[in-house]
């Protein structure tokens, strides 16, 4: 329970670990501090000092590699992620999620829909990425006004920015026990005088993965002391694989960009499929499919004053169908996305360095039930946005700061013409319909920081962030049963901006053999929007009634971390903790909310092989929603890992195992709905075998 393990509000692990960053600061060594986000993949750099930033890359990337960009990212220090099963999870930063964790792919938005419904899987693959990037603060605003959680920059190097002076490339093949799973990848770079050319490629095959005892905990086995009911489907419990929970994805992707002494030019083009499982008790998949196209230009020296200009834009176009268990398609979502931007980068001026620029998007989400009497889920609505954005950064001495600026305008133009009434969709009852009307946003979003380096590679800093997010489409116009997440959304089309206001202390040690990292920070929003379970229930199908709803609301946390020697040969470690609350501030809990969580890293590496094992303790979370069941129980994740590299004439060959929930234990996220959490649980215990080339 909290009440023995908390003081106000926080683990006193957690603090002790706070205590042992601070001592850490003792181990000074001479050095300067520098991190670098490099944001597009490009050569430039932003640097983001003032806030805990994550880069995931090289083996520890590809140790961590997962599925999912959620199952990638669960474990670092303050994210956590969703679990739709094994084909859907994004990830839940400082407890936030959804529209308010923006994702992209290679600096532009990745398109898709899955910021709407934790059951929409992302448009990307994960197999070919080469870095994985987590910006917040000022740098975050770069890419968009609303991402108070932060952001999350996925880069597969596809438009190359460099000529190979010979070809290069990447296989890589694995197989998965708890699933029977098998996957393979390929990679390509290769270039003819001044054109360069990539092309990649990947396969992913999972069946049904085994689970942990039961699927749902029958009636009176307690999860935490509260008893679970019987599940929707006929009180079906299972045990051994737990059904559609599989995934089945591939995608082709080819790049080709001319680079000369100034710059280059590149296209690029992405295939990926998708065909995933929905393990709730109504059971179902669904078949996802998007196309993607890319384009990227860099200017060095443009002009004088300015040492870059890039010039970037995509197009994605995504469709997914949802089906039942039974096989009918039971709603088909739709989404055209066209993104394009600009970047200027001045050179230093006076003591300022920093990036200025412009950044339009347009996109086209319509959702429709199929079948009998089809309607709009959430009606055709086009949503326009326009920005301007400058970020700075400059030094002085022992001191650092930073300044972001961005303002957006957002329009939400729905089909005026859309019936959303109870009578259009024969659902009878006392449901509310709701009057659609074009909504028109104008977004301010600031960020201030300093940062003081008191010693060499030891500093001390405070962020302020004002962040603002227009609502979208679906929280403003849905109308209609979603069959995924058991539930009958109804939006509010009179929804206001929900604006976040971020204030973060932080200390951090950059250099040594011994470094570290705490802060702490309270994000304090008006307006914020959540779906609201109002206890009403859809006629024969009996979905949940969830309403779209605003609200004064307040998230403080508090994470750190303490490594030695990391990512570096010899032996290594790593501890960190992370802890966030949040609250009504009316009273009550916000939903989908992480558990606080310690964890533990050991690493080895010495003469080809690499070992590793990370233990994990998340807690148990009773501070749940009103409308929420639980509490979501506490678990102990153990994974381990080995791995051997040998160069056998030009190639790298690696040869790799790893073992994952080696304790086998029943894991069910606090930050999953309750179609899932309830009656689905995670993967049991697995083993997999992999072998890797790189050449």
């Amino acid at each position: 329970m909290y009440s023995s393990h908390y003081f106000f509000g926080k683990p006193k692990a957690i603090v002790l670990l706070g205590c042992a960053l601070f001592a850490g600061n003792t181990f000074a060594q001479a050095g300067s501090p520098s991190l670098e986000i490099t944001a597009t993949g490009a050569q430039e750099a932003t640097q983001s000092i003032l806030t805990p930033t994550k880069i995931l890359q090289g083996d520890e990337l590809l140790n961590k590699l997962g599925t999912t960009l959620g199952a990638t990212l669960a474990n670092e220090l303050g994210v956590s992620a969703t679990g739709y099963g094994a084909g859907s999870s994004r990830p839940v930063i400082r407890g936030l999620e959804g529209s308010r964790v923006q994702i992209l792919q290679n600096g532009l938005s990745v398109g898709d829909v899955s910021n709407i419904s934790q059951d929409h899987a992302m448009g990307n693959n994960m197999q070919n990425t080469h870095q994985i990037e987590i910006l917040r603060g000022a740098a975050a605003l770069l890419y968009g006004s609303g991402s108070s959680g932060g952001l999350v920059n996925v880069i597969n190097d596809r438009i190359l920015t460099n000529l190979p002076d010979r070809p290069t490339g990447a296989v890589n093949t694995s197989y998965e026990t708890v699933n029977n799973g098998r996957a393979g990848a390929l990679e390509l770079d290769g270039a003819f005088g001044s054109v360069a050319v990539h092309v990649d490629t990947a396969i992913n095959n999972a069946n049904n993965y085994r689970i942990p005892g039961n699927s749902t905990q029958s009636q009176g086995e307690p999860i935490g002391g509260w008893t679970v009911p019987p599940s929707g489907n006929g009180g079906n419990n299972y045990s051994g694989k737990l059904p559609n929970s599989f995934s089945n994805q591939n995608n082709l992707g080819i790049g080709v960009s001319h680079i000369g002494q100034s710059g280059y030019t590149g296209v690029s083009v992405e295939r990926l499929n998708n065909n995933y499982g929905i393990p709730t008790p109504e059971g179902g998949y669904i078949q996802q499919s998007q196309n993607r196209y890319d384009l990227q230009h860099q200017t060095r020296d443009p002009f004088d004053g300015f040492s870059s200009f890039k010039f970037s834009a995509a197009n994605s176009d995504y469709n997914h169908t949802e089906f039942t268990s039974a096989g009918v398609a039971a709603s088909q979502w739709k989404n055209i996305a066209n993104e394009a931007r600009f970047e200027l980068a001045h050179n230093p001026l006076a003591g300022w360095k920093g990036i200025l620029g412009a950044q339009i998007s347009a996109a086209s989400l319509n959702a429709t039930e199929l079948g009998s009497g089809s309607y709009a889920i959430v009606p055709p609505t086009k949503t326009n946005s326009n920005a301007l954005f400058w970020i700075e950064e400059g030094k002085w001495d022992s001191l650092q700061g930073n300044l972001g600026l961005r303002y957006n305008n957002v329009a939400q133009k729905p089909n005026l013409g859309t019936v959303l009434t109870p009578e259009a969709m024969n659902i009878g009852g006392d449901t509310p319909s709701i009057n659609l009307q074009n909504r028109n946003f104008n977004l301010f979003s600031y960020s201030a920081g300093g940062l003081w380096n008191y010693l060499p590679g030891q500093g001390a800093g405070i962020a302020y962030t004002v962040s603002q997010r227009a609502p979208s489409a679906q929280e403003l116009y849905s109308y209609g049963a979603h069959e995924s997440t058991a539930t009958f959304d109804i939006g509010n089309p009179n929804l206001n901006k929900e604006t976040s206001h971020n204030l973060e202390f932080n200390l951090q040690k950059t250099t040594g053999l011994i470094r570290a990292k705490a802060s702490a920070y309270a994000n304090r929003f008006n307006n914020y929007i959540y779906g609201y379970y109002t206890g009403d229930a859809i006629g024969q199908s009996g979905f949940s009634v969830v309403t779209a709803q605003q609200a004064s609301a307040t998230i403080k946390g508090i994470e750190g971390e303490l490594t030695y020697n990391w990512n570096q040969a010899g032996l290594a470690s790593r501890l960190f903790a992370d802890a966030s609350q949040g609250t009504f501030d009316a009273g009550g809990n916000l939903p989908l909310q992480p558990a606080p969580r310690l964890g533990a890293e050991l690493a080895h590496q010495k003469n080809g092989w690499l070992s590793n094992a990370t233990y994990i303790y998340s807690y148990q979370q009773n501070r749940l929603a009103s409308w929420e069941q639980g509490p979501a129980p506490s678990y102990n994740l153990l994974n381990a890992g080995i791995s051997y590299t040998e160069r056998v004439k030009d190639v790298n060959w690696t040869i790799y195992l790893n073992l994952k929930n080696l304790l086998n234990e029943q894991i069910r996220y606090a930050t999953t709905p309750m179609a899932v959490r309830l009656y689905a649980p995670q993967p049991g215990r697995s083993l997999m075998v992999g072998l890797r080339g790189t050449f």
